[in-house]
């Protein structure tokens, strides 16, 4: 299988190749348009901002190329934000718009921001992604903004409001925490993206 993680110069780059090679695979590393569209799989990581990250994938004339990938992809906190078609970070930026819907700072009533460490993540229904993962499973978050619960949601966390922990529409793939950070379930989750039909 050719599994390729998009290279946005984000510092969990290394951990999540790591986290791939763990389970006896071998991803590249790269933002090639050529070998982003020929690969089985595609990982989009993501740390920093919504700013900084779309002018990265305009750089690299990536936009058009992620919009034509029609096999599964997995985007990774950052990774999954980008899917939406407009952020309020970076003082409101456009994005993808695979996904019609905003990201917004989190309410968190009075709860410290960044969101970070380990929180419940409650599955809606018996999704493939969460083969052999348990309801309620416990995955690392570090955020401040997210997606809301919508028509796109397969589960969800709490951090002072109920938010979007895992998205999925046609062959694009969300999630907020970070899998390659989450122990023994986000491998797990991982395990299952790339073995997905």
């Amino acid at each position: 299988m050719k599994i390729v993680i998009l290279d946005t110069d984000c510092s969990n780059l290394l951990s999540v190749k790591l986290s791939i090679e763990r389970l006896g695979y071998f991803p590249e590393i790269t933002c090639n348009s050529s070998r982003i569209l020929s690969a089985d799989r595609v990982i989009f990581p993501g740390i920093g901002t919504a700013l900084s990250i779309m002018n990265k994938l305009n750089k690299f004339n990536l936009i058009k190329t992620i919009k034509k990938f029609k096999k599964p992809m997995l985007g990774i906190c950052l990774g999954m934000q980008v899917l939406s078609s407009f952020s309020m970070e970076s003082n409101g930026i456009k994005m993808l718009g695979i996904i019609d819907s905003n990201v917004s700072l989190l309410e968190s009533n009075g709860l410290v921001l960044p969101h970070i460490g380990w929180n419940n993540v409650f599955i809606k229904d018996n999704h493939p992604l969460f083969k052999n993962i348990n309801n309620k499973s416990r995955f690392y978050f570090v955020h401040s903004y997210s997606f809301p619960i919508g028509q796109f949601t397969i589960a969800s966390s709490f951090y002072g409001q109920e938010f979007s922990a895992v998205i999925q529409k046609d062959n694009f793939f969300g999630v907020q925490f970070h899998p390659e950070k989450s122990s023994f379930v986000g491998s797990q989750l991982l395990k299952n993206f790339l073995e997905i039909l």
